[in-house]
């Protein structure tokens, strides 16, 4: 297997290059935004491991997926905007498996996998804060702003259906 040599040193005066070669400070609200992402999919890594139920496992599993070609969008890859469309079809499937009344407020704390599920929606929430400027200023297609309401959405539904499920 061949080997690659993590420190370049690339960045050692303050900029990171993106996907497309350009070179650009490591505090721009593009770097901020993938690298926030990157922190929602860690945290929904930790949830799944936490996890006991094998389909939300597979669903959270999916978003983990799902979030590295959105990390490529906002990274400038050459690579599609990630879809609002497939978090709603998610939503609509956890929502129908949610016990009447089971939208509200809530403090996490009730299971690990829920915990870390709380985290992950608070990571996607603040990823979407960092995108507003980016999609004002019109450095993204609404579809790739979209999917980051709906992903917090998601994760949070994940979170009621996860702790709805242990009181079982």
């Amino acid at each position: 297997m061949a080997r690659f040599n993590v420190i370049t040193k690339g960045g050692d005066k303050g900029t990171t290059s993106l996907a497309n070669g350009e070179r650009i400070a490591k505090d721009d609200r593009v770097v901020e935004l993938y690298g926030t992402i990157d922190e929602c999919q860690a945290a929904l890594g930790m949830a799944r491991a936490f996890c006991e139920d094998e389909n939300t496992a597979r669903d959270i599993y999916f978003i983990e997926d799902y979030l590295f070609g959105a990390m490529a969008y906002y990274a400038k890859c050459d690579y599609p905007a990630p879809d609002p469309a497939i978090m709603e079809n998610m939503a609509a499937r956890i929502t129908e498996a949610l016990p009447e009344g089971g939208m509200t407020f809530v403090r996490p704390g009730d299971t690990r996998c829920g915990s870390a599920l709380h985290l992950a929606r608070t990571i996607a929430r603040r990823a979407e804060r960092t995108a507003t400027p980016l999609f004002r200023d019109g450095k993204l297609e609404e579809k790739g702003y979209q999917f980051l309401n709906r992903l917090s959405d998601v994760i949070y539904l994940l979170s009621l259906k996860v702790d709805a499920d242990a009181k079982k």
